[in-house]
């Protein structure tokens, strides 16, 4: 997966995501919403078999969406550990 930056302004993140989906791009996107800095946040694919999603963050002027964006990927990271451990757990 490779993140290439289309646009950044001080509030405003447009990213392209080579190699990603609607499963990770709406996984991102919720996640952003739950940070109480991101105003507004969304991605856009132009066709679904040969689009390549642009995930638009756009934050308050307290915080910066590169960061906002980061620690969302981190929070989700985060949550998919824990859901594989319960998993392997379950399963042995």
């Amino acid at each position: 997966m490779e993140l290439n930056i289309l646009l950044e302004k001080k509030n405003k993140l447009i990213v392209q995501v080579k190699g990603g989906d609607n499963t990770l791009c709406n996984a991102l996107r919720e996640e952003l919403n739950n940070d109480t800095h991101v105003k507004n946040t969304g991605y856009t694919i132009r066709h679904p078999l040969v689009g390549i999603p642009r995930l638009i963050v756009e934050t308050d002027t307290s915080s910066n969406p590169k960061k906002a964006l980061l620690a969302a990927a981190q929070r989700i990271k985060k949550n998919n550990d824990s859901l594989k451990k319960a998993v392997m757990k379950s399963v042995k």
